[in-house]
């Protein structure tokens, strides 16, 4: 079981694009063994014949654009129908490769937006056209025969229709989550807000009246006082109101990230890797946020120690690594009664993504990773 854990980790780590090429080796692989024609689709019941190299460019056409299938799910789809269409119209021997075509279906209703209103009535139409041409070249098929695989085909465009909807229910729930956890965050940084001024400015009044009934030898001491509370004040509101730009009272995102790391007294390296898509506020902010209090408690706790910010971006993935160089541990890093990275850890989860932090080879990891294409990291496809 622990090794099946460990496979399921990897695999989870998988991006979908290394996923897709790895079912468009295995597809094609299987779609030139003997043995398994059997299993692929044989439409029409006419004559089969060898077709040499058109035949293998054919089987080619409906297996190598699975390589593709998430980035461009309708092109994926159009060039796979109308490869399988020749295929069986010329009466070419069956493969295994005639289920991409399934595959593409199911990538094409679970991921197209631009075009998922269109693509149903081209393909329908362009099944129309092949079901005529079968026809014409002499099959004995019947009409309930054609409904029947019609009915097929619409099963998995709807099997992926279905996902779809599921992840951007998933996704809403998520977002009204995350929102609710940074309202909730907000509030409760505006008591602490209430309790810093309400706390050191009473005290200061009160000092400051007992100042007029002392002796005037013990006035420095009082002044002396009343400035360190005036200070402790300000040290903590400057911190609260930091906590509160990167939870929504501004919205700071992955753009400010430069002006972040570009602090006197800070050395910093920001690398950005791939292009950035555009993201929602929530994940944005989150993102922001993690960078924030990863390099505050890098000032806390390895002081004058370097640091690296690495943001990358993928097809379905949002990546932040943040990299103290110094002491492997930080103490107090992901305490602070929620107000260090713990407290971030929900939020990225309500998000769908995965965040860890701990001590690593070169100093201390934070870790945080957001889906960008509604799938939540480590699901299943």
């Amino acid at each position: 079981m622990p090794k099946l854990g460990r496979l399921r980790d990897r695999w989870a780590d998988v991006t979908p694009e290394v996923r897709d090429r790895a079912l468009a080796v295995a597809v094609t692989a299987a779609a030139f063994v003997p043995g398994l024609g059997m299993i692929g689709a044989q439409f029409g019941d006419l004559p089969r014949h060898d077709g040499g190299f058109l035949a293998v460019l054919l089987v080619l056409g409906q297996t190598l654009p699975l390589a593709v299938r998430s980035r461009w799910p309708a092109a994926t789809l159009v060039l796979i129908a109308i490869c399988f269409g020749a295929h069986e119209v010329l009466a070419y021997p069956p493969t295994i490769g005639s289920l991409a075509l399934y595959f593409a279906l199911y990538s094409a209703g679970a991921r197209e937006e631009r075009f998922r209103r269109a693509l149903p009535a081209a393909i329908s139409l362009g099944y129309l056209v092949f079901a005529v041409s079968v026809t014409l070249r002499g099959s004995p098929t019947g009409v309930l025969t054609y409904l029947l695989y019609y009915a097929v085909l619409v099963l998995f465009w709807s099997l992926g229709t279905l996902v779809r909807q599921r992840r951007r229910q998933e996704a809403e729930r998520r977002r009204l989550t995350a929102r609710a956890a940074a309202a909730d965050e907000r509030a409760r940084l505006a008591r602490e807000l209430h309790d810093v001024v309400t706390h050191h400015v009473t005290a200061m009044v009160v000092q400051a009246d007992a100042a007029r009934y002392l002796p005037p030898e013990n006035a420095p001491g009082v002044f002396a006082a009343i400035t360190g509370s005036g200070r402790d004040a300000l040290t903590e509101l400057r911190f609260l109101l930091g906590v509160l730009e990167a939870t929504g009272a501004r919205t700071p995102g992955l753009g400010a990230l430069r002006t972040l790391v570009d602090q006197p007294g800070r050395v910093v390296e920001l690398v950005e890797a791939g292009e950035r898509p555009e993201l929602p506020p929530e994940t944005e902010l989150t993102a922001y946020r993690i960078v924030q209090e990863a390099l505050t408690n890098a000032a806390k706790y390895a002081a004058g120690r370097p640091a690296t910010v690495r943001v990358g971006y993928r097809a379905d993935l949002l990546e932040i690594e943040v990299t103290t160089r110094g002491p492997a541990t930080a103490p107090g890093v992901l305490g602070s009664g929620g107000r260090g990275l713990a407290g971030l850890r929900d939020r990225v989860g309500a998000l769908g993504g995965r965040f860890t932090a701990g001590p690593a080879e070169d100093g201390f990891r934070v870790i945080a990773q957001f889906p960008t294409g509604g799938t939540p990291v480590g699901s299943d496809r």
